[in-house]
């Protein structure tokens, strides 16, 4: 049997119900964000879904130095608080050096390593011993048995709060695809496994000066995850992607929303009623 994060009332893993991981890849301004934040906990609280609202603060990783990154530690972690506060949600955000760990720990329920910074040993370690749970986005570069050396690294400190996250592994160039084995190779290592569905569909760098998508495929690939046994899917949704200043080809616009997780949460159940579920 493997471990089942807490987060608060929220469980992830094992037999636990399907978790939701989502939010706009950025935050823009606080009124869209608080606009979506507050779609998804009311289509959650509907459906009957635990939700974990997730929006970056920076995004370190754009493709272009020109490209959008977010208003900033201390500006997007006061929207995150306040979104927190007034709406009652539980906040992931990634966080991508050691100087912003402290203060991000303050206010965020999930730390996230970033994809790219999977390897990078201090920032882990340090990140780790904040004590909250971690949320390890697995690199494109990753094989998903290596996973198990980025797992030890947390486990190191005392903190076995841990998800791994699948987002796609590069093939060949501007290109990601899925190997569904790698949720069950994961899960293998005892810990709850999460399926990025939007980033799986991510063209990285394909539109030249940022990264392109194909977001009519992520709801197949979601369905799929759920089917093979993932814990929880992540969403990255905007209110109009077309115009999102982050990750728009790949985001999912909210109000396409309701169907989908309603197919995710009856095939997660019918899992679990046959005793599949991880």
């Amino acid at each position: 049997m493997g471990n089942i994060v807490k987060v608060d009332d929220i469980l992830i893993g094992q037999a636990s119900p399907l978790v939701l991981i989502s939010g706009p890849c950025v935050i823009e301004d606080y009124d869209t964000t608080f606009e979506i934040a507050s779609y998804l906990k009311e289509l959650t609280r509907q459906l009957d879904i635990p939700l974990i609202f997730k929006a970056s603060y920076d995004k370190a990783n754009r493709t272009s130095i020109n490209s959008y990154r977010g208003p900033g530690l201390i500006d997007g972690l006061k929207i995150l608080e306040n979104i927190k506060k007034d709406l009652g949600l539980k906040i992931l955000s990634d966080v991508h050096s050691i100087n912003e760990v402290s203060r991000a720990a303050d206010i965020l329920d999930i730390i996230q390593i970033p994809a790219l910074l999977c390897r990078q040993t201090d920032f882990i370690l340090e990140v780790s011993r904040t004590g909250k749970p971690v949320n390890i986005k697995k690199g494109q570069f990753l094989a998903p048995w290596d996973i198990a050396n980025v797992v030890e690294k947390v486990v190191s400190t005392g903190n076995r709060q841990i998800m791994i996250t699948e987002r796609g592994t590069m093939f060949g160039y501007n290109n990601l695809v899925v190997d569904f084995r790698g949720l069950k190779i994961m899960q293998d290592t005892g810990w709850p496994v999460i399926f990025d569905a939007t980033h799986s569909v991510q063209l990285p760098g394909g539109a030249g000066t940022s990264s392109g998508g194909q977001r009519e495929f992520a709801p197949v690939l979601a369905r799929a995850a759920v089917a093979a046994g993932a814990d929880g899917i992540f969403l990255e949704v905007h209110t109009d992607p077309d115009r999102a200043l982050c990750d728009g080809p790949n985001s999912l616009k909210i109000d396409s929303l309701k169907g989908l997780l309603l197919q995710l949460k009856a095939i997660r159940e019918a899992l679990s009623f046959t005793g599949q579920s991880s």
